[in-house]
């Protein structure tokens, strides 16, 4: 009986299968390694979700978003250095705002709009401040 065909054939199948065998440890590498990499993300997020939470005490709470408009952060940022009520020209001259009617009115209903937020108080008509 004639076996060489046989051999041959069991070696192209063993062959084949430490071929397959190859490439399946080459992937389970990887997947070790991208299984490492997102373990190290998740510890990081973990982090920074403790560091997060331990913070929130500190920061000021009640404070709504400010209106999308530039202006809204640069008024509260004269607000803080004023010592005392402005007026919307005392605003606009701050601001670098030449003080027109137009600017005036708009930086009014600016100063009105922080008021209904509650950021702003208005003790007198025309005059605001910072709200304590």
């Amino acid at each position: 009986m004639n076996l060489r065909p046989l051999l041959d054939a069991l070696s192209i199948q063993e062959n084949a299968a430490e071929a397959l065998a190859d490439d399946l440890r080459t992937q389970i590498d990887e997947l070790q390694a991208r299984l490492r990499e997102a373990e190290t993300h998740l510890e990081h997020l973990a982090i920074t979700r403790k560091t997060v939470t331990s913070l929130t005490d500190r920061l000021p709470t009640g404070l709504p978003d400010l209106p999308e408009h530039p202006d809204y952060p640069r008024i509260l940022a004269v607000f803080n250095d004023a010592t005392g009520p402005l007026t919307a020209r005392d605003i606009c001259d701050a601001l670098g705002h030449e003080p027109l009617p137009k600017n005036i009115e708009g930086t009014r209903a600016k100063l009105k709009r922080l008021v209904r937020l509650d950021i702003l108080t208005e003790a007198t008509a025309g005059i605001f401040a910072r709200k304590q």
